[in-house]
């Protein structure tokens, strides 16, 4: 490093301006302190461009598609396919055309200053960020630097992968138009909703699932529902099997995929929705004592366990790879640097303001396919592996007088886990069409730590699909 490298210093430097860096800054720069963004990419990050948005852009058309064909006087004007080229027009609108003057305008708006360029840390407190025309310029932070990176999709090292150019996350939420055959690989929370978008757009899908199961985090009845829909809506789900090898005849020819039973499977492309690895390979790690690319531990303020002064946040410490976990945490640690640069003492108790808490008993989450799956908490074998006394109770949903209103053959499931010895509820999961917005009352119930009786006075309005509430708790006192 030369005389001639730029120098400056700020109270906060966040590596990273996706949602977690974005929430970071907020709520230091709110606190007073001045900050520095660094983004390589696009600020916004993953969830803008290539993940949450455009994903939901692309299901938005094909579930609500679903729900009307399933209500009276409407389903005869919909039975035929949906527009992909609006679809996708629709897609680019909601991810800004791929372009981030509104996000790099809402930084300077709150006063953050946004560094272009490659960060690493290069020692501790120190950032230095590489331009897109290597120009390099050295930052150092007062009193921290937070590591808001996010993680990135792994492709598995399979025999000719590289060859076939594949999908991952990113490519399956921006692909230009739908392919003929798509082979999905992985059956979780990208897998599914991938699959159910291109499904529903027009494209013949076929998903290849390693374990028993779709959504296998989940209460196993939710992979069961979402399993269910996407076969009567034409994809083919193979369960028990894995990619052995995989090849491309030509630059632009078909995939053939080989599986470990020796059978074949043949698609225009191939997704693997197959995991994430945090994006902490080239970042400098080393020069503070820790493995490159590695996801990096924290504690529940989201300080690097060891240092006094790094902050990891979202994805990157692996405690909930979710947007809104990510943001949550950031509020939180965006807090704790403030509070600490204060002198004060941060309030680090369960549940206390400086504490990410939810992260370990209430993390929220809903896949959005048809059916929709939304979970808070733990699942019954979660909580049983726990060592709680619990209870789960169960009920049909499409037993609910909301449920018949929404939708004609509405089929979903519910179930409430109850920790007896508390009576409280420790999670919550909910499948079936229009469930997502049900989910945050739970979560409320959940993070909350609501006594069961309590709940009993939380009416819930009728007719809606809401009224399951009523009738868990009805089951539970029986």
């Amino acid at each position: 490093m030369t005389d001639a490298v730029k120098k400056t210093e700020y109270d906060v430097v966040v590596i990273g301006a996706g949602p977690v860096g974005e929430n970071v800054a907020d709520r230091t720069r709110a606190a007073g302190l001045t900050t520095a963004v660094v983004e390589s990419e696009l600020v916004g990050g993953e969830c803008s461009y290539w993940a949450c948005m455009p994903s939901k852009a692309l299901l938005r058309p094909v579930v609500a598609r679903a729900d009307a064909r399933k209500v009276p006087g409407l389903s005869g004007a919909v039975r035929g396919p949906l527009d992909a080229d609006a679809v996708l027009a629709f897609r680019d609108e909601e991810t800004s055309h791929w372009k981030d003057d509104g996000q790099v305008s809402w930084l300077d708006g709150i006063g953050a200053v946004v560094h272009r360029g490659k960060g690493r840390l290069t020692r501790a407190r120190e950032v230095t960020v590489t331009g897109p025309d290597g120009e390099e310029t050295l930052l150092t932070a007062r009193h921290a630097v937070a590591v808001c990176t996010g993680s990135k999709a792994v492709v598995p090292s399979l025999p000719g992968v590289a060859d076939v150019r594949p999908w991952t996350s990113r490519e399956a939420t921006s692909a230009k138009e739908v392919p003929g055959r798509l082979v999905v690989v992985g059956g979780g929370v990208v897998g599914v909703e991938m699959a159910t978008a291109w499904q529903g757009l027009g494209a013949q899908v076929t998903m290849l699932v390693r374990g028993k199961g779709l959504l296998p985090k989940m209460e196993p009845f939710a992979g069961e529902l979402v399993g269910e829909a996407l076969t009567e809506a034409g994809a083919r789900i193979l369960t028990g099997v894995s990619a052995a090898s995989v090849s491309r005849a030509g630059h632009d020819g078909p995939v053939t995929v080989e599986l470990d039973d020796g059978t074949t499977v043949e698609a225009d492309e191939i997704l693997f929705a197959t995991g994430r690895a945090p994006r902490t390979d080239d970042l400098g790690l080393d020069t503070v004592g820790l493995e490159p690319g590695s996801w990096l531990t924290v504690d529940d303020s989201c300080r690097v366990e060891g240092s006094d002064w790094l902050y990891a946040v979202g994805d990157v410490n692996h405690r909930a790879l979710l947007t809104h976990q990510g943001k949550y945490q950031a509020r939180i640690a965006g807090d704790v640097i403030a509070a600490r640069a204060r002198g004060t003492l941060p309030e680090t108790d369960r549940w206390g303001a400086h504490a990410a808490t939810a992260d370990h008993a209430a993390v929220p989450q809903v896949v959005f396919t048809d059916p929709e799956a939304a979970s808070v908490g733990l699942t019954l074998a979660e909580a049983e592996e726990a060592g709680h006394r619990v209870r789960a109770v169960d009920y049909d949903l499409a037993s609910v007088a909301g449920s018949g209103l929404y939708a004609q053959g509405y089929k979903g499931q519910a179930r409430m886990v109850v920790d007896l010895d508390r009576e409280v509820l420790l999670g919550v999961t909910f499948v079936g069409p229009g469930i997502g917005e049900l989910l945050h009352s739970a979560t409320i119930a959940v993070a909350g730590e609501v006594p069961v009786e309590r709940l009993w006075h939380a009416v819930p309005s009728y007719p809606t699909i809401s009224e399951v509430w009523l009738r868990l708790l009805e089951t539970y006192r029986g």
